[in-house]
């Protein structure tokens, strides 16, 4: 099974194709060449495997996270 998360732009490199992500306080570097919409500082990019491959909503971002959250205090 493969999983996105989603984390939210807070450093981009439109030339060179990445961009840095935050989620859940850690960030990391993520190529962006699969996502076709404009992104900017701030959006939300679904990520596997250190690829970008779409750009979410807020509020979808928001939920996804929440449901992450809920299943990780499960175990």
């Amino acid at each position: 099974m493969c999983l996105g998360i989603p984390g939210k732009v807070i450093e981009l490199n439109k030339e060179e194709k990445w961009a840095v992500i935050e989620c859940y306080g850690v960030h990391n570097k993520v190529f962006t060449p699969l996502v076709t919409d404009e992104i900017n500082l701030g959006d939300y990019l679904m990520v596997h495997a250190g690829y970008a491959i779409g750009k979410i909503d807020v509020d979808e971002a928001q939920e996804t996270l929440r449901l992450l959250e809920e299943l990780s205090s499960a175990e």
